[in-house]
């Protein structure tokens, strides 16, 4: 069975053109690894790929959820994994697109072995002061204050609730997970210039509140109704403007922040994933061949 194929980068990096290139090159599937392109309503919000985009490729898991269904990375490689096998049975290429680097994580190594968050010993640590925490993170996993700057202390706390759930170092446990299984996974990180991503988020801005974002957040249900599919970029922005508290165009300027920030964030993330091959858009064809798709 051939192996999935993986397009990962930022928002508006033009990830979806080139997977759909791809998918009609080496006769393959497109799963989506999009957090928020998942739910059915937040069609325009996510930038999900276009009727005419999907009907040139099979497409899988775009608009496949209702709003009120919750999601994580763990849910989320429970939908995709069954597709991904279901694709390779068929004898097509599955090709992994997005932009959600948790998500992809998740395939690419296999569930964290990171636990998920204790409320109650959360709770006591964030109710300490950060430099007793900073010297007990020294006493009993000195290693991993190398990998965040100490006086933030989210992650301090993130790191003594790892130690104190486990008895293991985070430093250790995330290291165990970046471990690349064998063979290694192929895939590329779509990277444009700065300015072209400055200029293609100005764009699709734009176009989402001309085209439909708007009403899609007027009829997103309460946040507690919709855990996840409420913190989407531009949530917060629109239900601003729709209840006078910002102008259009202060809404269109804050959207557009908010989304150069995630991009900034995304960019963080996948600079860490070594094993996914930087190009820009338009230099596909100098790909070498030991980095393209299994044929």
């Amino acid at each position: 069975m051939r192996p999935p194929f993986y397009i990962c980068g930022a928002t508006a990096s033009g990830k979806s053109t080139l997977a759909i290139q791809i998918a009609k090159e080496y006769n393959g599937e497109i799963i989506n690894a999009d957090a928020y392109q998942i739910y059915q309503g937040l069609e325009v919000l996510s930038a999900c790929p276009s009727a005419e985009e999907q009907a040139q490729v099979p497409h899988h898991l775009y608009s496949a959820l209702p709003l009120t269904t919750e999601l994580n990375a763990n849910i989320y490689r429970t939908l995709a994994m069954p597709i991904i096998e279901e694709v390779q049975r068929r004898g097509k290429l599955p090709i992994v697109t997005g932009g959600s680097g948790m998500y992809l994580k998740f395939l690419t190594h296999g569930p964290s072995p990171i636990p998920a968050s204790d409320p109650k010993v959360r709770a006591e640590l964030e109710a300490r002061p950060l430099d007793e925490l900073l010297a007990e993170l020294l006493q009993c996993d000195p290693e991993v204050l190398a990998t965040f700057p100490p006086e933030n202390k989210r992650y301090v706390v993130r790191a003594l609730e790892i130690f104190r759930m486990t008895g293991q170092k985070a430093s250790v446990l995330k290291s165990d997970w970046d471990t690349l299984p064998s063979p290694s996974p192929r895939g590329i990180l779509v990277s444009p210039t700065k300015e072209e991503t400055l200029a293609a988020i100005a764009t699709r801005t734009r176009e989402m509140l001309d085209s439909g974002a708007v009403e899609e957040v007027r009829n997103l249900p309460a946040d507690e109704g919709v855990p996840t599919a409420s913190k989407a970029i531009g949530v917060r922005e629109i239900r601003a403007y729709l209840s006078g508290e910002m102008t259009r165009a202060e809404c269109e300027e804050r959207l557009n922040i908010s989304t150069r920030q995630y991009a900034k964030r995304q960019r963080n993330w996948f600079r860490g994933e070594m094993w996914l091959h930087s190009l820009h858009p338009a230099e596909y064809d100098l790909l070498p061949q030991s980095v393209m798709p299994e044929v």
